[in-house]
């Protein structure tokens, strides 16, 4: 399963406070193999999500994205300006 640094809990839980409810998060769903993942703010898991919580973080991931990112680790960087940018890497 997906697992997430600390940074990129941070960044998450960051991003997240953006959402008027409890309980959301952040949302990786499999584009396809022209597009690659999309990354979007989510109230709430869609059915068959995966849930990803690290440290108060927490990361739905569609069927199709967590098949595909099932040994990889979600990193975070943070700008001063409030700008984040994710990667991913494979699991050691």
């Amino acid at each position: 399963m997906l697992t997430l640094t600390e940074t990129a809990a941070s960044a998450v839980k960051t991003i997240s406070s953006q959402i008027p409810t409890e309980g959301g998060g952040l949302r990786i769903r499999d584009t396809g193999p022209e597009t690659g993942f999309e990354l979007a703010l989510a109230p709430s898991p869609e059915q068959g999500d995966a849930i990803v919580e690290t440290d108060g973080a927490r990361v739905f991931v569609d069927a199709a994205a967590s098949v595909a990112l099932d040994d990889r680790i979600l990193d975070a960087e943070m700008d001063p300006d409030g700008s984040v940018r994710f990667a991913l890497g494979v699991r050691g």
